[in-house]
């Protein structure tokens, strides 16, 4: 099954995505918290793709990242959390907040999320504490994406025009930049955009 779709945004509509690829408009269920960090419409985008198949319906999912689609799959995983559930909770909250408020055990903030009443957010304790750490420490990176160095605003454009998220491509810059600071001594700018062009096409496939 694909993993993930490149296209053109049609409509960001409350938990719904349109995205055109080669000729064909998908109807793509997202969190809205995922939805307001995609470009505008008419833009290029990926979106990370999970399809929910049964004998009289599919329906595609659709994310901003992978780290966002292993906590959709993970809230299926608690009873009385479905589908319709797992996008609302992930709609009113972020990945870091979620992990955060499930590791320090505040049934209080669980609590307060669209369709979670306290018997679902003791169950969502039960299944996922200790199991939504996030392996890239991406809250601080998502506090930083806006601060991405002026001398890399030209790679992550390339990126993106190449189909690659947005958000995606600036973590992986982030990350990059700092992985890369031996290579990048005594480089020009040119050749430093290069180098990082190419490993981050690298990390993003």
């Amino acid at each position: 099954m694909f993993n993930s779709l490149n296209g053109t945004i049609t409509a960001k509509l409350p938990q719904t995505l349109y995205l055109e690829t080669g000729g064909i408009e998908w109807d793509i269920s997202m969190p809205d918290t995922a939805l307001n960090s995609l470009p505008s419409v008419g833009e290029k985008v990926r979106v990370y793709t999970w399809l929910q198949h049964r004998e009289d319906s599919m329906k595609l999912f659709g994310f901003s990242s992978k780290e966002e689609r292993s906590a959709f799959l993970d809230l299926l995983k608690v009873d009385g959390v479905g589908t319709k559930g797992a996008l609302k909770i992930l709609s009113g909250i972020s990945l870091t907040q979620l992990s955060a408020a499930l590791d320090s055990q505040d049934l209080a903030q669980l609590e307060r999320l669209p369709g979670v009443g306290k018997k679902t957010a003791q169950k969502m304790m039960l299944t996922l504490k200790g199991k939504l750490t996030l392996d890239t420490n991406i809250g601080q990176m998502q506090q930083r994406l806006s601060n991405i160095p002026p001398q890399w605003q030209d790679v992550t454009t390339a990126l993106t025009e190449m189909g690659y998220d947005r958000r995606s491509c600036e973590e992986v810059i982030i990350k990059l930049q700092h992985e890369l600071s031996a290579d990048f001594e005594g480089k020009t700018q040119a050749q430093k955009e290069e180098i990082m062009f190419r490993k981050a096409i690298v990390e993003l496939a």
